[in-house]
């Protein structure tokens, strides 16, 4: 019976590397010498903290690091989730940004729930952090994913493990 699974890894070398060019730029930029702007990438926990004297500052930071992620990974800029932005020594702010990975399982069942509503003939169920769906023709589960792609567009999601 073919399957298909619905998943959404972070590639964090991509990330990794984005950071770092980055950092690189505004290193070389005339606007950011002598300030604490920065960018640091956490890949165990999976966060990016990004410093700098003020808050216009970190939006500047911003400005520079999600073109350099979409350069790297497509739509890696949407799995962030900022946090708010704290003072810390002094006049100084960070904001750290979490790295969304893998469907949580209120996106999960989103995604059966309108599996369900589409009327196809497929099943889905929730595997950990994937949604696995089989079906009895290969041209229903790409009309499936189809769906699943017109209506859940807000979050990078990796369709694959395709069998038939």
């Amino acid at each position: 019976m073919p399957s298909f699974d619905i998943s959404s890894q972070a590639n964090m070398v991509n990330i990794k590397n984005a950071v770092d060019v980055a950092m690189r730029t505004i290193g070389n930029r005339y606007d950011f010498k002598g300030t604490s702007a920065a960018v640091e990438c956490n890949e165990k926990d999976m966060l990016i903290t990004i410093f700098g004297d003020a808050e216009f500052q970190i939006n500047q930071v911003k400005d520079i690091l999600f073109p350099s992620m979409e350069k790297k990974e497509p739509d890696s800029s949407r799995r962030l989730i900022p946090e708010n932005i704290e003072t810390i020594s002094g006049n100084k702010v960070k904001q750290i940004l979490k790295i969304k990975n893998g469907i949580d399982t209120e996106l999960g069942k989103a995604i059966v729930k309108n599996i369900k509503d589409s009327k196809l003939k497929v099943q889905a169920t929730i595997q950990g952090d994937e949604v696995r769906v089989t079906g009895a023709k290969r041209d229903v589960l790409q009309e499936c994913i189809a769906a699943v792609k017109a209506k859940h567009n807000d979050y990078p999601l990796n369709f694959g493990n395709f069998r038939d």
